[in-house]
């Protein structure tokens, strides 16, 4: 038997959760200065109703770079402030809740 999300009632396989919380989410993207002058993307604003680690995944592997989840917040090795908005866009968040710093 399918395991039920207690959020909104459906089987897991077509939970719809995931999909309400990327349009509600207001998501903050800026690039901070690291130790030796390095360049880091910071991603904040995705909570646990968005599975964070999957997308840091894909994040990383769309842009070839490192990176790392700590306290719900995305780092990524050098500067992707214009790509990552295009992959959170195909990901399924709205345009009009990401903000670029």
């Amino acid at each position: 038997m399918d395991n039920i999300c207690p959020k909104c009632g459906l089987p897991s396989d077509l939970c719809v959760c995931e999909t309400i919380a990327k349009e509600a989410l207001k998501i903050r993207v800026k690039v901070v200065k690291k130790r030796y002058g390095k360049l880091s993307t910071v991603i904040e604003g995705v909570t646990k109703e968005v599975n964070i680690k999957d997308l840091a995944k894909t994040l990383k592997s769309s842009l070839a770079c490192g990176g790392t989840v700590k306290d719900n917040i995305i780092e990524l090795q050098g500067d992707h402030t214009k790509k990552v908005k295009e992959i959170l866009i195909n990901k399924g968040f709205s345009p009009d809740q990401i903000e670029i710093k």
